[in-house]
């Protein structure tokens, strides 16, 4: 393979796709000759258009509701299926046939992610895709898109980044690095968001950053997207008298974003129609808000306009009122989101937890708190020590290590997400983590400028894969987490007692792609011709743990339980259901995966440990 001529960014985002890319040839040092590479893509039946964004909407049409041609590309002919802008549009219109959210669906593991399973609510007569494919399928467009625009420069010969959400468990990364290997992406490494969208403010500023954050600084990402809220804390470190950047914590996965808003606000407009007699039925709620959603887009970016009308066509001429027509007001937008998504709390709040009913409608696993400040207030509370290891730390971030901090101190502020292009935003959450800053001895953070909200995740990718070439400022952390495997006791049988367990640590907290984990001494016996499955944790607070560390007892708070992992080892030359003494090997891959490995006794036979993706319901 050649050497690459770009540096390719892909955000893969829950409601919006985009690509940027850095001409490597071209930058040198901290100054870039940066793109954003406009999708060609079916805006309406036979329309092509080139726009920014990618839509991450798939619209899985009647075989009858369109005429020949109207789906071709210009690098393909007809398809059974459409990607982008007018996916969106039609499936406002017929959201049964609409596949929204993929990415979240990607990590969800109560499904079976490789299963036909979307639209979730289409009736039987509507043929079905998986969250894998639909991923695969936004992907592939991508690619052919840069390959249209771009003949001379293949995509896949060139450095190729894709994003994921920081939260992401090794299990959904996996299923990620497997989707951009299906649509043909050959060589890539995966991005956290966070990091991608820092990394586009470090580019923008051509070098101007170190003008902006000091040594000591923490910053604080705060990335609302369309499926996820996603928390990073970024340390200004100095080594061997540069400045460097550490990211030390990652939050929890968070299932609350713009999809959680655009269904507040559909329901908030339904309450107002219902007041004024007319009633909306569970298939318009769904279309309203989709409506709601194109709404929501439009008044964030556009100060000027005021009220939005929503349109929700009827079902056919029996369904009593026809089409609903109403509007979306700038105030109850406002309203929705400042109070029902940042509202203003404590530093001590923490998300509120409901017990869930016992029988649940099959759908996304969302954040039963939907109070964004709140979950920024466990996240903090719950990295209060993330600093105490770290070295090159000082000046303002003593005040985060003070043994009278209740929560850790960001001392700067770096925002990412569409919602954000509200001030109102920006300035509720800027106040209420001041407040807490104030009343906890801790001085004001302040706000970095400058942010691209749209395309910085897609320009910071792009700029990742020019940074790994050895050139301009790179972010360092490894893995955000420590991973472990349970082991369960060898005591006698109690009844209605299960066995204890202790979690030994097979991954250390901050690995850098590309390394290797030593092998524990602890040996497990699996059964070979058989599944054996094994829990699995994590955990972004226990920094110290090395591989082989035990641990008998802990917290709620320290390890929380992830997918199972499982092996299958073959029984070649053994006896069937024989066990094999093994050492467990982990890795982290160039591309950002995790691997585990089973290594058995005496050998050099290396059996692949894989997440188990299929979902709790197929066990």
């Amino acid at each position: 393979m050649s050497d690459p001529r770009y540096s390719i960014g892909i955000d893969l985002g829950t409601t919006h796709c985009a690509l940027s890319y850095v001409d490597l040839a071209a930058s040198d040092g901290e100054t870039t000759e940066q793109q954003v590479m406009p999708v060609t893509q079916l805006t309406a039946p036979g329309a092509l258009e080139d726009l920014d964004l990618l839509p991450s909407f798939l619209y899985l049409p009647h075989e009858s509701e369109l005429a020949a041609g109207d789906l071709a590309l210009p690098w393909t002919g007809e398809r059974n299926f459409v990607v982008g802008e007018m996916a969106r549009a039609r499936g406002a219109g017929t959201p049964i046939r609409l596949v929204s959210s993929a990415k979240s669906w990607l990590c969800h593991p109560g499904v079976d992610r490789r299963a036909a399973i979307l639209p979730s609510d289409a009736p039987p007569e509507v043929a079905r895709v998986s969250p894998l494919e639909s991923s695969v399928r936004y992907l592939t467009h991508l690619r052919e898109a840069w390959n249209h625009a771009h003949p001379d420069a293949p995509f896949e010969q060139q450095e190729i980044t894709v994003t994921i959400p920081a939260s992401f468990d090794p299990a959904a990364r996996e299923l990620t690095a497997q989707a951009a290997n299906a649509a043909g992406y050959g060589q890539m490494t995966l991005l956290e968001e966070p990091q991608a969208a820092l990394y586009s403010w470090i580019q923008k500023s051509t070098g101007g950053w170190r003008k902006q954050v000091k040594l000591g600084d923490i910053i604080l990402v705060v990335d609302v997207g369309g499926g996820t809220t996603d928390l990073s804390l970024i340390a200004v470190i100095e080594r061997e008298g540069n400045l460097e950047l550490h990211r030390v914590a990652v939050g929890e996965h968070i299932l609350l974003g713009g999809d959680n808003m655009d269904l507040a606000l559909a329901h908030v407009v339904a309450r107002k129609l219902a007041a004024q007699g007319t009633q909306a039925d569970p298939w318009q709620l769904r279309a309203l808000t989709y409506a709601c959603r194109g709404a929501k887009e439009t008044l964030l970016s556009d100060p000027s306009t005021d009220t939005v009308p929503l349109v929700v066509p009827s079902r056919g001429s029996k369904l009593i009122g026809g089409s609903i027509r109403t509007e979306l007001t700038r105030d109850e937008l406002t309203q929705t989101i400042l109070e029902g998504f940042f509202p203003q709390v404590e530093s001590s709040a923490r998300p509120m937890v409901r017990t869930r009913a016992g029988l649940t409608q099959l759908g996304l696993p969302y954040a039963q708190d939907a109070a964004i400040t709140r979950h920024l207030a466990a996240f903090l509370g719950r990295q209060v020590a993330a600093l105490a290891e770290l070295q090159g730390m000082q000046g303002a971030s003593q005040q985060a290590l003070d043994a009278g901090a209740t929560f850790l101190h960001p001392t700067a502020v770096l925002f990412n997400g569409g919602v954000f292009k509200s001030p109102l935003l920006v300035e509720r959450i800027m106040s209420t983590l001041n407040g807490w800053l104030a009343a906890d001895g801790g001085a004001p953070a302040r706000l970095l400028e400058g942010a691209d909200l749209d395309l910085a995740v897609a320009r910071g990718a792009a700029y990742y894969g020019y940074v790994k070439r050895g050139r301009g400022v790179r972010i360092r952390g490894g893995t955000a987490r420590a991973y472990y495997v349970a082991i369960e006791s060898a005591m006698p049988a109690v009844p209605g007692m299960e066995p204890p367990i202790s979690a030994l640590c097979v991954a250390p907290f901050g690995m850098e792609e590309g390394t290797d984990a030593p092998l524990p001494e602890q040996e497990f016996g699996l059964v070979v011709g058989e599944p054996v499955h094994f829990r699995f944790f994590g955990s972004s607070v226990r920094r110290l743990d090395q591989v082989g560390t035990m641990l008998d007892y802990w917290s709620p708070d320290e390890l929380q339980e992830l997918e199972e992992i499982q092996a299958t080892l073959p029984a070649d030359g053994r006896t069937v259901g024989e066990v094999v003494p093994v050492k467990l090997h982990a890795r982290v891959t160039e591309a950002g995966t995790l691997e585990l490995e089973a290594i058995p006794r005496g050998t050099d036979e290396r059996w692949k440990v894989e997440f188990d993706v299929r979902g709790s319901a197929q066990d």
